[in-house]
């Protein structure tokens, strides 16, 4: 059996792991904060980790709260971080952009504020939160990604601006049932990524994506089935606005809230993008979903159009990494 559809299958059960069944082999590596597992933290797990594993490899973590930075480096491969719950298993941490190095007068920027930076291919994280959890004094990453065939199923993603950030433009990525939260560009980035089923949840007056698909990649980000929600206190919230030029994002058959803006997209104050940028819709519904008034540089793709976007022709070619239904 290919090792990729080995991996499809292995990832396909219940939403909550069964720690004493499905993970309880001598390739998992347990991890408790309370002392109970093999490591208290997951970084500890992550380091004993042999490189380029051509099998697959459970970090089962426990329910807790993990204060930690990690990076998964590119050298680790086949690895699935797992939580016991998704709503109380957290990985958090709390820098933002404008914490001081040592050593400097600048802050840090923003790539460098990450919760989990994922550098290593065919890595998976399912049922676990990822938070960064900094007060609203600048730009804070929770996911940082840079390897390609990257899963992640019912998790978490909290944070306020820039919460996840996808940094490889080409590079693949699947979400699959998970809650992602934000205010200000809190979906951005290059690579190509699919949002399956998700919950979006918006916080503040801002605009959910800041795509900046490079112009030779022909998809960027595919929100599908998703639910899009947002705050009481937030009015008029974009789909989103293009980081670069030629940026692609498409919302199709997902539930739109009365706070998003009849324009749906923002130009990013550059007429300019309204040539270049790729925003699309596709048979939404909801009280945001009204097409009327939408932004002219925008399309709404025809059913023929959108019965060719799919995991195999966005994946180009390759979704045997893709979890089957």
């Amino acid at each position: 059996m290919p090792l990729f559809l080995l991996m499809a299958l292995m990832l396909v059960g219940s939403a909550e792991a069964d720690a004493k069944g499905k993970y309880d082999n001598p390739d998992t590596l347990f991890v408790a904060r309370d002392g109970t597992g093999d490591f208290r933290t997951v970084e500890e797990a992550v380091e004993v980790c042999r490189a380029f594993m051509e099998y697959h490899k459970v970090i089962f973590v426990k329910k807790g709260v993990y204060k930690e930075k990690i990076t998964i480096p590119s050298w680790l491969t086949n690895i699935e971080i797992c939580g016991e719950d998704k709503d109380n298993t957290i990985i958090t941490w709390d820098d933002h952009a404008n914490i001081k190095l040592p050593g400097q007068t600048t802050g840090m920027g923003t790539f460098r504020t990450f919760t989990v930076k994922v550098q290593g291919d065919y890595i998976t994280f399912k049922n676990i939160t990822i938070e960064n959890n900094a007060a609203k004094l600048g730009q804070a990453v929770a996911l940082h990604t840079e390897g390609d065939h990257l899963v992640f199923i019912n998790c978490r993603f909290l944070g306020n601006q820039d919460t996840i950030y996808t940094g490889v433009g080409g590079t693949r990525l699947y979400f699959k049932g998970c809650y992602i939260e934000g205010t200000t560009d809190f979906i951005f980035g290059p690579s190509t990524a699919w949002f399956e089923g998700c919950d979006i949840f918006c916080k503040s007056n801002s605009y959910i994506t800041a795509a900046s698909t490079p112009k030779d990649v022909k998809y960027g980000y595919v929100f599908n089935n998703c639910n899009v929600k947002a705050a009481e206190n937030v009015s008029k919230e974009y789909l989103g606005r293009p980081w670069r030029p030629y940026a692609y994002t498409l919302f199709m058959n997902c539930v739109l809230p009365a706070q998003i803006c009849k324009e749906g997209w923002h130009n990013w104050k550059d007429p300019a993008n309204e040539k270049t940028a790729r925003y699309m819709e596709y048979n939404n519904r909801g009280e945001g979903a009204d097409k009327s008034k939408r932004a002219a540089w925008s399309r709404q793709l025809t059913k023929k159009e959108a019965a060719q976007v799919t995991l195999k022709n966005v994946f180009r070619q390759d979704n045997s990494w893709i979890p089957a239904e």
